[in-house]
């Protein structure tokens, strides 16, 4: 509690129109401890423009459901197992599959939503071949249930290519460009599409599916903002069309979306709640308990009630807001049912054998998930392991247990419809702001959505249950849903600096221009007072004036565009030019450029501040291995790790296990920052997290940790700092390979234990080096004590598949001083065959000040595999590998320059990196040492180091000569 802390408190308002209500609203503050403490404001709501008014929703016509044969395509018509379209798939049919309009579709939960976006995709199979369908969507779960239905369905029923991207899986290119649908998540077709002037798959997509558009309004809803404006932008600077279909529940401002998605007349279809093709009885209960634990608790007995009830033999899921919860809401489940002399204790199990109960148990890690199966409850949560969700699931899915109790993640993710839905608790602790915060209306409706199966039920039933004093909020709002309004003013810098990067922005009118793109700016139209609270003190003389209106919303753009360039200025990611006047008298706008280090946040896909950071702390001094690790968590990427109730004294017990102090003078226990360097720690040294939760978060800090890396690489470069960047590098590795500096390299091998390393010792092995040069592997090996099955051959796999690289250089003296030979250098740089002259040999004995290039030549001595695989679990995807290649000068600290060399996994095939530099031209007969640095960007302990003396003298180098 200190001055500089802040509370947010919600309250909702009923307001009806701008006339009724009281003329001013009191919030009075009074202390619970001091007596007479207290605090008045007031205001007033009367300005303010309310949404429109007009109904917005289509009406759902009365038409003759159409048989799925008017596809005229067998191969689609086998893809779907009924016979007709449903009503909503009817009224939208001809649109979809006979036309290119764009399409909003906005319909409840299970109105089969997803089979309007296969109508568009099969439009671009038949009538745009040749060209792509990306379907984005803003949760990974999302994105993974669709992966696995049309990787099925689309993929191999249809032959198309269907990829995804995500954070878990990156194709490479080739895969990219051969594909017909490629699934996605915001932030990587973001970072993708940036760059999409070099990348042709990027020009190739005809057909954008937005799933669940109304998350507009939440934290990813900038990212999709961005991509669609892009796209747009695309479309029209490349001149063909690119057709976009947002999918949603039911809005309440849809006709801003189609607007922002280019629909007109044609192609907005906006459904009510009503047209569900389930009907859905809704019950909400209040409850009158101030605190949320023992609110949960009285929760739990009307749960089971509600079962018995409303679902006593079919399927129920209870939602609830922490994985916590789910463990206490199925503990008492289970004690109500056992209690119970009417009931069966296992009524909810009787689908299941006991055979089938005593397997599924035997695979269950979860202790308590073991007897909560016995007795037909599962629990799902992201602290399960996957194999303990797959059981649940399928468990579920089969009807061998009937009560599902699942965070509200589980809602977005995979399909699990019910009969009864219970959601128990609207509220969710946010561990940055410390306190119980409401879930999204968004969120609350997706879970009551997952209530009906079309196949099996002819009504459904949901029950809401939620703090007694947000009961007539929820009753009046539940299905008379806010406006979705922007966040994109919020994260705006970042994206106006990736568009300088790629220079669709080059001075300040152009980035207002670029801001009337989005849906954002048709937001600002509609409701400035959400936006600027200027705006709002003004607006009632504004309305009379729509002038003065105008000129507002001007000012406004103003100021956030200057906001926007003052931060990238002060960050060092832009540079703004002098003013210039034109040929005819005309003053120019200043022309804005990217800098170095905004290219590698856009690149990187970190943010301006991240950067910043890493810039101003490698400009002071090297960083050693713990101190490059302290500053990888230190960024302001890892504030969204989150530190859970009670998580500080967790963490505090925790880091007592770990090899590398907190400083506690600069961490705290409950900083995202300290929770994020003991994940990293645990991760090298091995150590098992106390907690399966923190499991979940240790793959979130590894899947940014990487990129961020590489970043951190090239603003050492930057910063010409040799030992920092040797520093990231070796960290790199070490993430890679969950090993660190102080254990041997052999270690990152399987199989090798204590004894093991031992036992290579004793053969005068000593490093992976030495073992893989060795020509006797297999004899080595095979005197190795391995107990596991198979070892030695694995062993003897991966030892052979680890890259031989063999390195080579040669020095010349070039004269760059004509245009001519200046050419001739780039030409040599880019690759292409030139005229050079003879390389030096040694000693290297050149003239001071003189231009050098040094040519790094890289190949293999074997064929190791094409992917790097770690041993660890961490990392079992698939990835290419890379290396850098590094000039610098180890005794005065200094990088000369970096390079990153991509190699074809084949003996033979040589690769090269380029460097020009100057001698030093202070006097003769001063001799310089330089050091080539070869480094993996994935695998340990395979560095290689050459040192070259230079010379400068007067007189000439001698005939070619290669030095290894």
């Amino acid at each position: 509690a200190n001055r500089f802390d802040a509370t947010k408190i919600s309250f909702a308002i009923p307001v009806r129109d701008a006339t009724s209500g009281p003329p001013q609203y009191v919030i009075r503050v009074v202390s619970d401890r001091w007596v007479g403490v207290s605090f008045e404001e007031t205001f007033s709501v009367s300005h303010l423009l309310l949404p429109d008014r007009q109904s917005a929703h289509t009406r759902l016509l009365d038409l003759t459901p159409l048989s799925k044969a008017c596809l005229q395509n067998d191969a689609y018509e086998q893809l779907y197992n009924f016979t007709h379209f449903n009503p909503v798939q009817t009224q939208c049919f001809h649109v979809c599959y006979h036309s290119d309009y764009n399409v909003l579709m906005g319909a409840p939960t299970g109105s089969g939503k997803t089979i309007v976006a296969e109508l568009c995709l099969f439009r671009l199979f038949n009538e745009h071949p040749g060209m792509k369908a990306i379907y984005v969507a803003p949760l990974k779960a999302l994105s993974r249930e669709r992966m696995l239905d049309w990787g099925e369905r689309i993929g191999r029923k249809l032959g198309r290519t269907v990829v995804e991207l995500t954070g878990d899986f990156t194709p490479d290119v080739s895969a990219l460009a051969k594909a017909d649908v490629i699934v996605t998540t915001p932030e990587k077709w973001d970072g993708i599409s940036r760059h999409w002037q070099h990348r042709n798959y990027v020009t190739k997509v005809g057909l954008v599916i937005i799933d669940e558009i109304h998350l507009l309004g939440q934290d990813r809803g900038p990212i999709l903002e961005v991509i669609v404006s892009r796209m747009r932008y695309i479309s029209v600077s490349l001149d063909y069309r690119i057709r976009f279909c947002g999918l949603s529940t039911a809005l309440a401002n849809a006709h801003d979306i189609a607007d922002w998605l280019g629909i007109g007349v044609v192609g907005l279809y906006n459904f009510p709640p009503s047209v569900r093709p389930v009907p859905m009885t809704v019950h909400i209960q209040g409850y009158p308990e101030k605190h949320y634990c023992p609110r949960m608790a009285t929760m739990n007995k009307p749960t089971f009630h509600a079962i018995q009830n409303h679902s006593p033999e079919k399927p129920v899921l209870v939602f609830v807001a922490s994985r916590r919860q789910t463990r206490l809401t199925a503990q008492d489940l289970l004690g109500f049912i056992k209690s119970d002399a009417c009931e069966d204790p296992r009524m909810w199990s009787k689908n299941m054998d006991p055979n089938t109960l005593l397997y599924h148990q035997a695979r269950c890690q979860d202790p308590y998930l073991k007897e909560f199966i016995e007795f037909g409850i599962g629990i799902h949560h992201a602290g399960l392991t996957a194999r303990d969700r797959e059981i649940v699931e399928a468990l579920y899915l089969e009807q061998k247990i009937m009560v599902l109790v699942a965070t509200s993640t589980l809602a977005w993710g995979v399909n699990f419809p019910a009969h009864l839905v219970v959601v128990k608790g609207t509220e969710f602790f946010d561990p940055q702001l410390k306190r119980y915060v409401d879930f999204p209306i968004t969120d609350v409706l997706q879970m009551m959505g997952r209530a009906g199966r079309p196949q099996f039920d002819d009504h459904a039933v949901s029950v809401v249950m939620v703090h007694e004093p947000k009961k007539n909020f929820y009753r009046r709002f539940l299905y008379e849903p806010f406006p979705v309004e922007s966040s994109l003013h919020e994260q705006l810098t970042d994206h106006i600096n990736a568009e300088i990067c790629a220079k669709t922005i080059t001075n300040k009118d152009e980035a207002v221009d670029y801001v009337t793109w989005t849906y954002f700016f048709r937001r600002l139209t509609a409701n400035p007072a959400y936006y600027d609270q200027f705006i709002a003190a003004l607006e009632d003389e504004s309305d009379a004036n729509p002038e003065k209106f105008r000129s507002m919303l001007s000012d406004y753009l103003d100021r956030l565009i200057n906001k926007c360039f003052d931060e990238l200025l002060r960050s060092a990611c832009i540079e703004i030019a002098e003013q210039e006047v034109s040929a005819d008298g005309d003053v120019l706008p200043p022309k804005v450029t990217s800098t170095a280090i905004g290219k590698i946040a856009s690149l990187y896909y970190l943010g301006h501040r991240t950067v910043a950071q890493f810039s101003r702390t490698l400009s002071r001094e090297p960083l050693n291995f713990v101190g490059a690790t302290r500053v990888l968590c230190e960024c302001p990427q890892y504030e969204e790790v989150p530190v859970r109730h009670n998580e500080d004294k967790l963490c505090a017990e925790w880091a007592e296990k770990l090899p590398i102090e907190i400083d506690l003078a600069q961490q705290a226990y409950d900083s995202p920052h300290t929770k994020a360097f003991l994940l990293l720690q645990a991760h090298m040294w091995g150590v098992k997290v106390p907690i399966a939760d923190f499991q979940t978060d240790m793959k979130s800090v590894l899947d940014q940790s990487i990129r961020i890396i590489q970043s951190m690489v090239d603003i050492a470069a930057y910063e010409a700092q040799l030992k920092s960047a040797m520093n990231m590098i070796m960290l790199l590795q070490c993430i890679h390979q969950a090993t660190h500096p102080w254990r041997s390299s052999l270690r990152t091998l399987p199989h090798i234990s204590d004894t093991i390393e031992q036992q290579l010792y004793d053969q005068g092995i000593t490093s992976l080096p030495e073992l893989i040069e060795r020509q006797d592997v297999n004899r080595i090996i095979g005197k190795l004590h391995l107990s596991a099955p198979n070892a030695h051959k694995e062993l003897i796999r991966r030892v052979k598949g680890l890259p031989l690289l063999r390195v080579s250089f040669e020095l010349r003296i070039v004269e760059a001083s004509d245009e001519e030979e200046a050419k001739d250098l780039q030409e040599l740089a880019e690759g292409r065959n030139v005229d050079k002259p003879p390389p030096l040999t040694q000693p290297y004995n050149v003239p001071p000040g003189c231009d050098l290039e040094l040519t790094v030549n890289l190949k293999y001595g074997n064929d190791p595999e094409k992917y790097f695989m770690a041993t660890k679990s961490e990392f079992t995807k698939k990835k290419t590998f890379s290396w850098w290649v590094l000039l610098g000068d180890l005794e005065v600290d200094e990088l000369v320059d970096v390079k990153r060399v991509m190699m074809p996994a084949k003996r033979g095939f040589d690769r090269r990196a380029v460097f020009s530099f100057n001698s030093p031209g202070e006097e003769d007969g001063e001799t310089f040492k330089l050091s080539v640095i070869v480094c993996s960007d994935s695998y340990y302990g395979l560095d290689q180091q050459y040192d070259i003396d230079i010379t400068t003298t007067a007189g000439d180098g001698g005939a070619p000569a290669e030095g290894e």
